[in-house]
Parts: structure tokens; sequence; C-alpha cells
């Protein structure tokens, strides 16, 4: 890791330990302190750093027992109020008396920072606070008896946590923490980082073994006596939490309760594991440099519309929660001016989603908008051709500015064609592709890059088709553009799933919609065409399956993040028998069979 060459280092006095302590960048620009947690040293925040040391003065140190510093002496020495000691001579040591810090810290560093920022001695000295990794001990303490003491279901809630913590617990177990770190497990440590979602895990440091041999005494000098005398801990500081939706250790109900305590509160949901400075080094920079630029804005500072929809998301969290399984998230479906679109937006706002509607036709979407907008949050319409590149490119970004990444996207959009493929011309071709295949492309790539670069994850929802492996000498064109949708959605989501973003293809079958009255016969003469067109919505009109009972597919697959779903009864059926016997199907496919 290169960093600038302005880096100083030092050694800082705290209470008969020594502090290593490096900083970088500017010393007159805004201070952002970091402090990680167990088993970590300061190396951890380097990614971060990186990213900040342009515009900010930045300070990073080992905390006590940990990297280059000096060991205190078990019990007392890693007491809470020796951590918060040792934060306070550094902040001395590093910025002027007549300037704050803006505090960043992650796991045990989070919790020695909230001890901090509790601490009147302390808090005068901090402008604001981004923590992540581990909540404060106080309000964790409160949150559980509060769960203990309500109903069977939030006691459940507890037990979920306290299984997710057993780690505390063998921590107090003697010699057994030291022991493991002495036999091996410094040595696999970059192992299970990885199983936690980093990717390019950094090699053990020198001083791993022993700082997770001596920072267990971090667990047994102040869980016990935290649980059992949790202090109020509220605070009027600028306060902004990170928390991970797949974080092993701290479920993320465990910050529910946290913005009745902490009325100036900013949250970011980040899907990832963990150690979120090693795998979301981008999303973490960005987002501290928000709440560092909007602090120190002052009384002129606006928030922008990121910081803004933080807020949002914390005040939320703070009423009472609906029962609805979407809501406040935001859904963007194309092709929502009819049928499975159209379905599909107000399925999802009923379950309280915030509904965009992309169609080509401007009037149609408008009316899906406002369909969705009496049942569910204020829903909004864009007339869009999913076909052109740089009409989406303008869709995501104005999208992402006025409303936020959103958290499922549901690329609908599609065109029928009909016809013999020697009678089907290239620009016949093109024009299938573009909208069926490239318009799938556009929605997955560019929605997908934005969920993977905020880190939120999200869901992406393909509708292919049953003509996706059911072949048809009538449908060449449809089919292969349906089924390279089917294996887009495989690929996009072996390849995805490292960022969080989960991919479902949708399968129906014979559904009455719109598509049947718009499918172009080629080789027909125009009166040939409207007959074939008539011929065919009578076909489904007669099977009668309906968009909404395949838009409830769609929100289930995003609900139990189902991978492929084949939705009708025939759907399902050549599902099987492609599996079964190809030759079967192939014989089908000389019958002329039309599908959607």
């Amino acid at each position: 890791m290169t960093l600038g060459s302005s880096k100083e280092l030092r050694v800082v006095g705290s209470g008969g330990v020594s502090l290593y302590v490096r900083q970088w960048g500017d010393t007159s620009k805004p201070t952002v302190l970091f402090v990680h947690g167990y088993p970590d040293n300061s190396d951890i925040w380097l990614r971060t750093i990186e990213r900040l040391e342009a515009r900010f003065h930045v300070v990073a140190y080992d905390v006590r027992g940990a990297g280059r510093s000096t060991d205190g002496w078990m019990f007392g020495g890693y007491a809470l109020e020796r951590l918060v000691a040792d934060l306070r001579a550094v902040i001395q040591a590093t910025a002027p008396a007549d300037r704050k810090v803006h505090l960043v810290a992650h796991d045990w560093g989070a919790i020695q920072g909230w001890e901090a920022v509790l601490d009147a001695s302390v808090a005068p000295r901090i402008a604001s606070f981004t923590f992540f990794g581990a909540p404060c001990l106080d309000h964790a303490a409160w949150w559980l008896r509060s769960r203990i003491r309500a109903d069977p279901r939030t006691f459940v809630d507890a037990l979920g946590q306290l299984a997710r913590s057993w780690y505390v617990f063998a921590f107090h177990a003697p010699l057994l923490a030291p022991l493991a770190w002495d036999h091996g497990l410094a040595r696999v440590w970059p192992r299970l980082l990885r199983l936690d979602g980093v990717t390019s895990a950094p090699e053990p440091s020198p001083t791993q073994a022993k700082d997770g041999a001596r920072g267990v005494w971090l667990y047994r000098s102040n869980f016990l006596h935290k649980l059992l005398h949790p202090k109020e801990g509220r605070t009027e500081l600028p306060v902004q939490t990170v928390v991970s939706r797949r974080d092993p250790f701290v479920a993320p109900g465990l910050y529910s309760e946290l913005a009745a305590r902490v009325p100036n509160l900013w949250r970011r949901d980040l899907e990832a594991g963990h150690w979120t400075p090693l795998s979301h080094p981008d999303a973490i920079a960005r987002w501290v440099s928000e709440l560092v630029d909007y602090v120190e804005a002052g009384e002129e500072g606006k928030e922008c519309p990121s910081l803004r929809r933080a807020r949002t998301h914390a005040r939320s969290e703070r009423a009472p929660r609906s029962r609805k399984r979407f809501d406040g998230r935001l859904v963007v479906v194309t092709g929502a001016g009819s049928g499975i679109g159209r379905e599909t937006a107000i399925a999802f706002a009923k379950l309280g989603a915030k509904i965009v509607a992309v169609d080509l036709d401007a009037a149609s979407a408008q009316r899906t908008a406002e369909l969705a907008s009496l049942i569910g949050p204020t829903a909004h319409a864009y007339p869009v051709d999913v076909s052109d590149r740089a009409a989406m490119e303008a869709l995501a970004k104005g999208i992402a500015r006025d409303h936020g990444v959103p958290h499922i996207v549901v690329n609908n959009a599609g065109i029928g064609l009909a016809g013999p493929f020697l009678e089907t011309s290239i620009d016949d071709w093109k024009r299938v592709i573009d909208v069926n295949l490239w318009g799938v492309i556009h929605g997955s790539h560019l929605f997908g890059e934005q969920m993977a670069k905020t880190g939120s994850g999200g869901h992406i929802v393909n509708v292919a088709s049953l003509a996706a492996y059911l072949p048809s000498r009538s449908l060449s064109a449809y089919c292969t553009s349906k089924a390279a949708v089917l294996m887009l959605g495989e690929c996009m989501r072996a390849d995805l799933a490292s960022s969080g973003i989960a991919v479902s293809t949708i399968c129906p079958g014979v559904v009455n919609t719109n598509i049947t009255r718009t499918t172009r016969f080629v080789g027909q003469s125009q009166e040939g065409e409207r007959r074939q067109q008539r011929k065919v919505s009578a076909l489904y009109r007669l099977r009668n399956f309906t968009p909404r009972r395949v838009a409830r597919e769609i929100v289930r697959a995003c609900a139990e993040n189902r991978p492929m779903v084949p939705v009708t009864g025939e759907a399902k059926f050549f599902a099987i028998l492609g599996r079964l016997s190809p030759a079967a199907l192939r014989a089908f496919a000389r019958m002329s069979p039309l599908s959607q």
C-alpha cells in the first residue's frame, strides 16, 4: 500500500503505555482519527486512508497491546477508561487544542469510541463519530433487556444475538484463545477474512498472534460489567452508523433502537460482512467524507442527497416498524406500462416499496405510477427506451440522484416477434435483441454497478420466458433473445454474489398480456398479421393466466432469493422435460407453439 509522503510516525505515552501513532496529509485540514478493533492493528485502515489522505489530516494508531504499541496489564490495563485515556492522549498529541477530530471506529474501536463520545472530558474534542462492526455496549445491554422482557418473538431475537456472540463467552475461558492464536489461527487468518467477503485479504501482520492473544482481555475486562451496569448512552453529537447486513457477529436489529438515544443520526446499510474496512474501503471513505464535509461546513452546511437519505433511514428505524416486507425499498420496474410490469409495480407497492415505473410509453408509465401511489409510497414514472444505452445511463443517474440507488431492479421490458427464420430480417433480429437482451444488459449493468459501488447490495430480476428453454420453429429470434437472458442471469448470479447482489430469472409461460397484441408476425401480409395477433390473443385469453400471478412469483423470488422461476404449469412441465428428454423438446419445437 503506497500512501503520501507526508506520513509521520510518533510514539504517544498514556498511563505507562507507548502508543504507535501515524499521520498523513495536511495538518491544517480537518482531522479524521481512526481506531481499529480486535484482533487487528491500525494497518486495517490503510485502504481507507489511501482514499482520504489528499483531503484530510488523517491519524491512525495501534491501541494498547496491539501492533507496535506496548501492552497494558491484564484486567485493569484493558478497562474502557484506560482505552478512553489513550484516545484522549492521541487527540491531544495530534490535533490542535482549538480543533475537534472526526472519529471513525470499527469493532472494539467502536466500543471504546462510544465510551469516549459519552465521556464528558473527551466528547468536547469530537466533531463527529462514524462507527461500525460493534454497537455501544450500553445500548446493547438495554437492547437485550428490552428483548428478553417483551414477548417470545423478541426473546428469540435476543437469543439469536447471544448465539452470534459465542466468541465473547469463549474468550472468557482460561488459555483457550491464547492457545488458539499460538497454534495456527494467525496463519489461517487471511482465509477467514476471505470467507467474510474480503477478496484480497492481506497477509497476517508479524504481531497477529500476539494481538489476538492479548486482545481477549478487552472482553474479560469490560463485557460483564457493562451488561450489568449500562449507562443511558445518549449523545447530541453527529453520529453515523454503517450496518453490515451479513455481519456474522452483530445482528442488524441490534441498531434498531439507536435513533432513540442519538437524535443526530445517519444510518447506512451495507451488504457486507464484518471486516468492512478491508472489503469496502471505497464506501467507508465516501461516507466519512460526506459527514465530515457536512459537519465542517457548520450552519451553512447542506446534506448531500446520499447523506440526506441516510438521515431519513435512521429516522425510519426510530418509527414503529411496518409489517410490510419491502417497506422503504426502492424498486425500479422496466416495461411497467402494462401487463407483468404494471402488476409487479403494484405488488411491490402493496408491500411498502417505493416504485419507479419505466416504460417506452410515457402515459402508460405515469398511469402505473398513479396506481402504485394509491396503495403505497409515492411512485414516479420515466419514459425510456431500454435499448438506448445513453437514455438508460441518464435514467440510472437520475434515479440515483433523485431517489437513491435501487434495492430491486426488475428488467421486464420486452417485445415479441414470430415467423420463419429465413423470413426474419437482420433488422428484425436487431430490434428483438436490442430490447429483449440489451435492455436487460443495460438495466443490470447500470443499476448493478451502483449497487456494487455503494456496497448496499440489492436484487436484480430478469424476466425471460418459457421460450428461453423451449425451442420453436416460429420463434427463432424471440427464443434466442430469451435464452440469452436466462444464461445471463445464471452468470450474473455467480459473479455478483460477492457484491451482495442477488439475481433471479423469471420464466413465465402462456400469460395474458399485451405482448400478444403487439407481436410482429414476419412473412405475413398486414391483414394476415392482424389475424395471427387476434388468434394468439384469443388463445392466451382462453388460458387466462394473469400477469398478477406472475408478479406474485417475482415478489416471492426476491423475498426468497430464488435463482430461476418457471411460473406457469407449462413452464414448469417443459423445464422438467428439457432435463429428462431433450429429444422430446426438439420434437415439440417443430410444432410451432407460441409463448411468452
